[in-house]
């Protein structure tokens, strides 16, 4: 008889194995709980370092030179490293306000820019200033505090479900989990605000991954003291946690930025486009914000446009491209323009409201369409306008490149010519209607016309506002490229404050302007306050007609009444005056001393010191049937 073999001979390799990788996968998903942490990555739990070093770092490599903030606990780390290599702490009165400023620098500087925001309600503050943002294609970094990762959906001070308020308004969102995870995500957050279209970005760092080991280790074996089996288990968990969560916290790494990838149009579609514009005998660019993107200078830009000679239209942040008086650039008629063109260039220009969801576009008319963003690239086409040639790219990249294509090209002059002739008919109506009476208050288009005229060649703008400020799009000329900052397509208000905030740091050497209505300033007036404290002097110019005229100008006529649309002629100067700065009122009883006013204001500013003239308006019909929806 044979004799048994026992079970195991033989076969026990083949269950080792499969034993073997259980205990490692096990091992594996403990460190990744926190239940347990390699042997090789020893915490030091005297040490003073925490992660808002980290963070510094990573933003001092990415060039960044400011940090808007309101400050809060859950980010005193950040700031307080920020500061101590070198990058400036630019503390506002509003958390909108600090994301607003960021957007400018972004805007201006063509570099990133960051704020960084308490919890909670310094997180949910922020919300419309990061659609601002995600609509007008701004690269900015929102930082947030947040509550400890352990006492998360326990009842902690300012705790929310941050991530799901963002995740519809940002490119990139993230909550840091472990101190050695916070460069690796912010560097992945800045490349992704960067790429492709650009956008805002948020990254939350929970308390305990910015704070030093002793002082979370404090906090967290508050019940220590336990003796009872689950006093020790628990306490056993919290130790491996804590060890997990520093785990490798202070390696060496790298926080050079990230690759950046730009779309851009193939050399097929540039032929494509050069043969339709070489044929054209009526072409026309539109140029929208997107076109000051970079990696393309803005000179460069302006000058491969002069060298195309297309009359164009500017939009949004590309106001000013062709300087103040170029003979290219056609301000009044766009509408009958386009009903001519053969041949329309839409540059950025997304074919939304401002066009009429693409509406205004002639169906005559060959559309070639330039946009990073596939979606805005194709907005509301077939239905309402269909492009002939549709180019997934960079706008201004394009332009310089069908500026050396169609080196010979020659626009008809005739058809320049005729658009600008109908501008200069339609600017001189607008001289005489800023002639006329308006009872007993300042005429407004007389009031811009004067402010024009007094506007030094570096001089930036700042549009915030509605009736008052669509007004100034007519009538006041930006003087170059990047000289003017508008909200772009949510039409925020709200934006005056934080705008020229970073537009004065971007260009501290330029006269800094804010075109106010009454009702927007309400949103900043206490930046003032800012500005006298960061030394970062403004002029803001409130046009002060005791209404939220944009609305009040068609819910009076179409239903009757001017319901919450009432304001009053209150005193803004002596507001601005009480938080630091220096106030004139402007009204028809010193019209005839305007200009010197002005002036007066100039210096001030020149001086040091931030400036509000307001301005009593009365109304005009010069923007009737124009609508707010």
């Amino acid at each position: 008889m044979t004799p048994a073999t026992p079970i195991l001979e033989g076969s026990t390799p083949w269950l080792l194995a499969p034993l073997g990788i259980l205990i490692l996968t096990l091992l594996w998903a403990a460190c990744k709980l926190g239940l347990i942490y390699p042997f090789w990555h020893q915490v030091d739990p005297k040490s003073t370092r925490h992660g808002g070093e980290i963070v510094a770092e990573v933003l001092k490599a990415h060039g960044v030179r400011y940090v808007f903030t309101l400050v809060g606990g859950h980010i005193s780390p950040i700031l307080v490293a920020s500061e101590k290599l070198g990058i400036r702490i630019v503390d506002t009165r509003h958390e909108a306000t600090a994301v607003f400023a960021a957007d400018a620098v972004a805007r201006l500087s063509g570099t990133l820019g960051v704020a960084a925001v308490t919890a909670g309600p310094g997180v949910t503050n922020t919300v419309t200033a990061v659609k601002n943002a995600q609509m007008a294609e701004s690269p900015v970094l929102l930082i947030g505090g947040a509550a400890a990762t352990l006492q998360k959906g326990r009842g902690a001070l300012q705790d929310i479900d941050q991530l799901s308020l963002f995740k519809s308004l940002c490119k990139f969102c993230a909550s840091v989990k472990t101190v050695r995870d916070i460069s690796p995500v912010l560097q992945k957050a800045i490349a992704i605000a960067q790429c492709g279209t650009p956008g805002p970005v948020f990254v939350e760092f929970p308390l305990d991954v910015l704070y030093p080991y002793h002082l979370v280790e404090r906090e967290v074996l508050k019940s220590d003291a336990s003796k009872s089996l689950m006093g020790k288990i628990v306490n056993w968990y919290l130790r491996r946690y804590l060890g997990n969560l520093f785990a490798g916290a202070w390696e060496e790494r790298d926080f050079s930025p990230l690759p950046v990838s730009i779309p851009k149009a193939t050399q097929k579609q540039m032929q494509q486009c050069v043969e339709l514009i070489s044929r054209a005998k009526k072409p026309i660019i539109l140029l929208g914000s997107q076109v000051t993107l970079p990696p393309t200078p803005v000179k460069k830009l302006r000058d491969a446009l002069e060298e195309l000679g297309i009359p164009c239209f500017l939009g949004g942040m590309a106001r000013g491209m062709l300087g103040r008086n170029s003979p290219l650039h056609i301000r009044q008629n766009r509408r009958e323009a386009l009903k001519e063109a053969d041949v329309v260039i839409l540059a950025g220009t997304v074919c939304d409201f401002r066009l009429s969801y693409g509406r205004i576009l002639s169906k005559r008319s060959k559309i070639i369409a330039v946009n990073r963003n596939q979606e805005q690239l194709l907005k509301n086409a077939p239905m309402l306008w269909k492009p002939h040639i549709a180019i997934k790219g960079d706008a201004s990249s394009f332009l310089v490149n069908l500026s050396q294509e169609l080196k010979g090209y020659s626009c008809p002059q005739d058809w320049v010519m005729s658009l600008k002739e109908t501008d200069h008919m339609k600017e001189k109506a607008n001289r005489e209607k800023a002639e006329e009476s308006t009872e007993q208050h300042l005429n407004p288009l007389k009031l811009l016309h004067h402010v024009d005229s007094l506007l030094p060649e570096d001089s930036l703008l700042v549009a915030d506002g509605g009736d008052f400020v669509a007004s100034a799009a007519y009538i006041v000329k930006p003087r170059g490229p990047l000289s003017w900052l508008d909200p772009g397509a949510f039409g925020t208000l709200g934006v005056g404050g934080g705008f020229a905030l970073g537009a004065k740091l971007c260009r501290p050497e330029s006269e800094v302007w804010i075109l106010y209505g009454d009702g927007s300033l309400g949103f900043s007036v206490m930046e003032f306050d800012t500005f006298v404290r960061h030394k970062t002097p403004v002029i803001a110019l409130v046009g002060n007609d005791a209404c939220w005229s944009q609305i009040s100008r068609e819910q009076v006529p179409m239903l009757g009444s001017n319901v919450a649309c009432g304001l009053d002629y209150l005193d803004y100067h002596i507001v601005a005056e009480g938080l630091g700065g220096i106030g004139f009122l402007l009204s028809r009883q010193n019209e005839d001393q305007m200009d010197d006013v002005i002036r007066t204001a100039q210096s001030r500013c020149r001086s040091g010191q931030p400036v509000l003239l307001n301005a009593l308006i009365g109304k005009t019909n010069f923007r009737e049937g124009s609508i707010s929806v």
